[in-house]
């Protein structure tokens, strides 16, 4: 699955990940065509307008095999928990014992018009 990407100075980022390769340096601020599985995103392949350049490698997971599936589900166990988390620090409303007193609505007069004064 072919996806355009930018080469950052820290690597390329895609999916959350960042991928490296010494091979990337002259190509930083350019952009390039990534491919990859959906089965394993350890690494990419990248591309220059249809040439090869080379595999980049996410270094922060280089000998695990992780696929797009496993990322996606991971990333929805944690949103789920996170918004566990935060509902619980939701303080519940509290019921007043004592109501606020309400004010009558202030009754304005209405406007005259010249069309009334005749």
């Amino acid at each position: 699955m072919p996806k355009n990407r930018i080469v950052q100075r820290d690597g390329i980022h895609f999916q959350g990940q960042r991928y490296l390769a010494p091979t990337l340096a002259p190509f930083v601020g350019h952009p390039i065509t990534i491919r990859y599985d959906p089965r394993d995103i350890s690494e990419i392949r990248v591309y220059d307008h249809d040439t090869f350049i080379c595999v980049a490698i996410d270094e922060a997971h280089p000998n695990l095999r992780l696929s797009l599936r496993d990322i996606e589900t991971a990333r929805r166990a944690r949103r789920r928990e996170l918004r566990k988390v935060i509902n619980d620090r939701i303080p519940t409303t509290a019921v007043r014992q004592d109501p606020r007193p309400t004010s009558p609505a202030v009754r304005r007069n209405r406007l005259r018009t010249y069309e009334e004064d005749e």
